[in-house]
């Protein structure tokens, strides 16, 4: 079993009348990237808040790299870097200036704080403004530099909540290679997202929080395959001929007539390809025209509304608490 270097057993805590997060527990191997996923107010801000140093729970206990939270938190600070969802920069001092600042605070020498913070400005594209003050930058790029700030010590275990949170697209990706190199690298991280496609794409574990509880663990993969398999969708050109083909329509999981579609459950692998195939063939053997079709795969974000509701009322973003 790999071992463990975030260890949280019955963390619980509550604000006045309303529980924040309610024995919660966390297993988080050395070298793993988990996604603490949850609706507004599910208790994700709160658990990280928990997690490094920076709130007190009412009950339960947290590890981190062997150092107790509550007993040793400058120990554990020494071993976590947090970027938090505020943007915190020095806005008079420059990008270089706030990291080597930054830098000098952990310790480094005068020399190797400039030169890692050097290093963090040309990973994550920010050269051309490294000499300009941070009150000049945009909401993207400021995001960036907290990003960066949070990777000065390179510690062994990193906390993101919502870190791509106002990235464009190509920052974004950026962001992702930065997290998949640390991981590489032996780094374990822990972050919130309200993009579920982050999520499948980084994590080895995705945690399901709602209501300060947690609802499920797992990886990716399996929380889809509980939504069953792969789907055919076929829509005709004709939507009335979906009356000439009643085999097919008992067969079908769902059939829109006004639209004209159909939907099919399909095995994987090479027996969903002559499934497809068998169904195309038996509506072109009658000469009925499709208009479209696709295969669709369960999604992340599916399986996590169906856990939480889609109702709606409980949009993905992280709550401020």
């Amino acid at each position: 079993m790999a071992t463990l270097i975030v260890e949280a057993r019955g963390i619980t805590k509550a604000f006045g009348e309303t529980r924040a997060v309610q024995d919660v527990d966390l297993a988080i191997p050395r070298g793993a990237v988990v996604a603490l996923l949850g609706p507004n107010g599910a208790g994700k801000t709160t658990t990280i808040r928990i997690l490094t140093t920076l709130l007190r729970p009412d009950r339960g206990e947290v590890t981190i790299a062997g150092h107790d939270v509550l007993r040793e938190p400058n120990k554990v600070r020494s071993k976590i870097g947090l970027a938090g969802q505020s943007v915190t920069m020095d806005e008079y001092l420059s990008g270089l200036q706030n990291l080597a600042m930054i830098g000098r605070l952990y310790g480094f020498g005068r020399k190797d704080a400039r030169r890692r913070g050097l290093e963090l400005i040309e990973q994550f594209g920010l050269c051309d403004a490294a000499g300009r003050p941070v009150k000049t930058y945009s909401g993207g790029m400021r995001r960036r530099l907290d990003l960066a700030a949070s990777l000065i010590a390179a510690p062994p275990v990193l906390f993101l909540d919502e870190p791509t949170a106002g990235l464009d697209p190509e920052s974004r990706n950026t962001a992702w290679d930065v997290i998949r190199g640390l991981v590489r690298g032996g780094a374990t991280v822990l972050l919130t997202t309200q993009y579920i496609e982050e999520a499948d794409q980084l994590a080895d574990t995705a945690t399901i929080i709602d209501h300060g509880c947690i609802l499920t663990s797992d990886t990716p993969t399996r929380l889809k395959a509980q939504l069953g398999g792969e789907r055919l969708e076929i829509r005709l050109a004709d939507p009335t001929a979906i009356a000439t083909i009643p085999e097919l329509r008992e067969k079908a999981l769902h059939v829109d007539a006004e639209n004209g579609s159909l939907g099919f459950a399909i095995p994987g692998g090479e027996a969903g390809l002559k499934e497809v195939a068998s169904i195309l063939e038996a509506l072109l053997d009658r000469g009925l025209a499709v208009d479209d079709y696709a295969i669709q795969r369960p999604t992340l974000e599916q399986a996590f509304l169906h856990l939480v509701g889609s109702d709606g009322s409980r949009p993905l973003v992280t709550e401020s608490s």
